[in-house]
């Protein structure tokens, strides 16, 4: 841990009047939950290619997953809180997609409400998996048990995954293969190799939305000790690494059809009229957190993109 951790007693920021609202909003944070929504429209488009939907069960994924992900945000922000990372972010760097949630720094809660929410957010998510398997679908379980241990160890200890270059990859196979196969199997009670197949792209893109968005926190998260890729790579060298992160998105969808997945998820390809603007963005203001924003947007665009086109196309072909 870098020397420059910041504990919360010292700087804690006062806590606002009226804050909790806003602080649980901010902890839910709709654009990042699009990406666990869109890895669920993905796995379900293919479900439905091969059977009728289960609405309710569907609707209970959803609400699962949900809490997961805000549980996951909640107690993110204390780990990246007390490491520095966070209240580190410098002004000129914060952008609307980077920084955490700042719930704590802006004084929208308290440490406690944060453990509280990040508490509760763990307990309504498993108790809803553990019903899912009791009762619909057993197998759940270890899909679940693998993708609540990401949600917790993607900043926490002792993995602390995000910290040690390993929290691409882990948001990669969380949003790609273990929700995807997860929606699937709770509605066909089976799993195919190609729904696994299928969901790579999609966790490949949600990585790179991640990917560009530690652009602007690079500086804090090298003081803080948290040495995710981008930091281990420099700005440079991993705008680079966003494009071939693209490029092999796309060459994996291109050759999807040859699994059987039939020719319909080439709709997904769309994703590509967002991805190369922001890939030529980045490309040239890696070292320029103002200047990056709208390719952030765009990234959150390519891969909700990926995913409508692709279960879209999959259903309807």
């Amino acid at each position: 841990m870098s020397g420059t951790s910041i504990t919360s007693a010292t700087v804690e920021a006062p806590v606002r009047r009226g804050g909790m609202a806003a602080g649980i909003w901010r902890l839910a944070d709709p654009k990042i939950t699009l990406a666990s929504m869109s890895s669920i429209f993905l796995g379900t488009c293919l479900a439905a290619r091969d059977g009728p939907i289960a609405w309710g069960w569907l609707a209970l994924t959803v609400l699962g997953i949900f809490f997961i992900e805000a549980a996951k945000n909640a107690s993110g922000e204390i780990f990246d809180y007390d490491s520095g990372a966070d209240p580190g972010v410098a002004p000129e760097d914060r952008s609307p997609f980077s920084g955490g949630k700042r719930v704590l720094v802006d004084g929208l809660l308290t440490r406690r409400q944060t453990k509280v929410v990040a508490a509760v957010g763990f307990l309504l998510g498993i108790a809803i998996g553990l019903w899912i398997v009791a009762v619909r679908e057993p197998r759940v379980l270890w899909v679940g048990f693998a993708g609540v241990a990401l949600a917790y160890l993607y900043n926490g200890a002792p993995a602390r995954l995000s910290y040690r270059g390993l929290g691409e990859l882990a948001v990669g196979l969380a949003y790609g293969p273990f929700i995807a196969a997860g929606a699937y199997l709770v509605q066909r009670n089976s799993l195919s190799p190609r729904v696994v197949l299928a969901s790579i792209p999609l966790g490949l893109m949600i990585a790179a939305f991640l990917w560009i968005n530690e652009f602007p926190d690079y500086h804090a998260d090298r003081r803080a000790g948290k040495r995710n890729l981008v930091v281990r790579l420099g700005r440079k060298r991993a705008s680079r690494a966003y494009v071939a992160i693209g490029v092999l998105t796309a060459v994996l969808l291109a050759i999807l059809p040859l699994f059987g997945l039939g020719w319909g998820v080439l709709w997904g390809l769309a994703f590509t009229v967002f991805a190369v603007p922001a890939a030529a963005i980045l490309w040239k203001h890696h070292e320029t957190p103002a200047r990056i924003v709208p390719a952030q947007a765009l990234t959150l665009a390519a891969f909700v993109a990926l995913a409508l086109g692709m279960g879209i196309g999959s259903w309807i072909g």
